[in-house]
């Protein structure tokens, strides 16, 4: 995408995110870790490597801190021209600014929730990141199918992945990493790769096939 477009994205994930804001950079790294290592103990989130789900997360985000906060610098394989945007990186990592967020969740709840029972979704806006992280790591490389061997345990969790948008395909993505469209089977459904081919027809982003 152009720098225009990746500025707008990188603003509006912060905004979409808010308290748990995933630095690009570090992200990308965490990402390419696990497509090279998947599953092997240089993996930094399998599931066959941690007794629950909790630790693996704790794992997977000091490694992500590190890369991230630039205290340490990835291995020759890793480094890349990765998007950045220091003073958002800075902004966004502030305790103030993930508090703030978190206020306007509960206010927000204030105004609109029509049940107390409501109210037990906060944590989850609080942790956007770390929970959508740890069903997908977690879920995507223990529960379901595979269409591939591919030398590890990424499965399909789902064939109409309506919950994490395509993520749950982690054997057809490890399969092919570089393929927009998670879906491989005739019944599978990637909701969305169509959003990705309608920003590619508007040339806000260009895919490299389709």
């Amino acid at each position: 995408m152009s720098k225009f477009w990746e500025r707008f994205f990188y603003l509006f994930t912060f905004i979409t995110q808010g308290s748990s804001f995933l630095n690009p950079r570090g992200y990308a790294i965490l990402h390419r870790m696990h497509h090279a290592y998947s599953d092997t103990e240089k993996d930094p989130h399998s599931p066959h490597f941690f007794k629950d789900v909790w630790h693996m997360t704790m794992h997977t985000k000091d490694i992500y801190l590190n890369y991230a906060q630039h205290k340490i610098e990835p291995e020759e394989s890793f480094r890349g021209n990765y998007p950045e945007w220091k003073l958002m990186d800075k902004i966004s990592d502030m305790w103030l600014i993930r508090i703030l967020f978190g206020v306007m969740y509960v206010l927000f709840y204030v105004k609109f929730a029509t049940h107390p029972a409501m109210y037990l979704l906060l944590p989850i806006l609080f942790f956007m990141g770390p929970v959508h992280g740890a069903i997908v790591n977690w879920c995507g490389h223990k529960y379901g199918y595979s269409n591939f061997d591919n030398d590890d345990h990424s499965k399909n969790s789902i064939p109409l992945d309506f919950l994490m948008m395509g993520e749950l395909f982690q054997n057809n993505h490890h399969k092919s990493p570089n393929s927009p469209n998670f879906a491989k089977k005739w019944f599978e459904f990637d909701p969305t790769y169509p959003v990705m081919r309608f920003l590619n027809f508007a040339k806000i982003i260009q895919l490299r096939k389709l």
